[in-house]
């Protein structure tokens, strides 16, 4: 779909540029922003590889299971089934530790495992509950720190990177709580299949 989307876009760019005359900037406004996306990559490279071990060293070190204890109250109400049946409760801490910390990148393969390990413990091909919940949670999670919005601010330059995390603490914990109601109002309706 998001191929589909950008090649309509780029048709419909490549089309004004031609109606327009402005085909040198098109070429010129292509040629620069590839080198830019390659520029922000390299520097996103470095903080999502600093945190991505961070949470693996975390995990081996035993810190995420001791995280899980001490989270297991509140993480027990959003995921009531996993921490029922002890099934993927270190991932699923692992994955809203690292959301928490704002390193999606490093949430998502945690987020994977443990909706595999939720799977194996199914019948049914049918997402339960608790692994719609950690998918609407991977998101739209709360971030105490935004890193990765952080690390892209520096990088473009700004003077004070840190003046967004108010907001991104209003907005992303509106979404987390709007997101945990949508899931149990529709779990209510459609059933944990």
């Amino acid at each position: 779909m998001l191929g589909k989307c950008f090649g309509v876009l780029s048709v419909i760019s490549f089309f004004f540029a031609i109606i327009n005359g402005n085909m040198g900037e098109l070429c010129n406004s292509i040629v620069s922003g590839a080198s830019k996306s390659v520029t922000l990559t390299i520097s996103l490279v470095g903080i999502m590889t600093l945190w991505s071990g961070f949470m693996n060293v975390l995990k081996q070190a035993g810190i995420i299971k001791k995280l899980s204890h001490l989270l297991r109250p509140v993480l027990r109400f959003i995921f009531p089934k996993s921490f029922k049946s002890g099934v993927a409760t270190e991932e699923i801490t692992a994955c809203i530790s690292a959301n928490l910390l704002g390193i999606a990148n490093a949430a998502t393969p945690l987020a994977i495992t443990a909706i595999e390990k939720m799977q194996s413990e199914r019948k049914s091909n049918i997402a339960s509950a608790d692994m719609i919940t950690l998918a609407v949670l991977g998101c739209a999670s709360f971030n105490l720190v935004p890193t990765t919005v952080i690390a892209i601010r520096q990088a473009k330059g700004a003077l004070i990177t840190y003046e967004i995390m108010f907001p991104v603490w209003i907005c992303s914990g509106i979404c987390m709580v709007l997101g945990i109601i949508s899931c149990r109002i529709l779990g209510k309706i459609y059933g944990d299949s």
